[in-house]
């Protein structure tokens, strides 16, 4: 059974940090385009972060460009999301993804997690 399971979400005040993890059972990360994804009340899911496995592409959402940063752990099997500068309208349960196509697909990845919520307050 595949999972993956988000820790590291909470409350957190604009202008400061936090690090978001995936970790994944039943796939290996490594041999999937992998990303974080955000949706925040009353809005669509959008990508806030991607890693293609096909060409080695990382992409980000253009309001998290220069402030966030994805990363992988190939010997852990999972993700990582480092959040700094966080604003309000970083607010958002946070999804991490997994597909077996290109990044055009993470939007409707076959593997999502349950989500975790991140608050920042002004």
């Amino acid at each position: 059974q595949v999972q993956l399971v988000e820790f590291g979400g909470g409350l957190v005040q604009a202008g400061g940090s936090l690090r978001l993890s995936c970790a994944a059972s039943g796939l290996t990360l490594s041999t999937y385009t992998t990303g974080w994804l955000r949706q925040a009340p009353g809005k669509e899911r959008e990508i806030v972060a991607g890693l293609s496995r096909i060409s080695s592409n990382i992409v980000y959402g253009d309001s998290v460009k220069g402030r966030f940063t994805i990363s992988e752990d190939s010997a852990e099997n999972a993700i990582y999301l480092q959040m700094n500068s966080l604003k309000p309208e970083d607010t958002a349960v946070y999804y991490c993804a997994a597909t077996a196509g290109s990044l055009g697909a993470i939007l409707r990845p076959e593997f999502l997690g349950q989500g975790t919520q991140v608050t920042v307050s002004s």
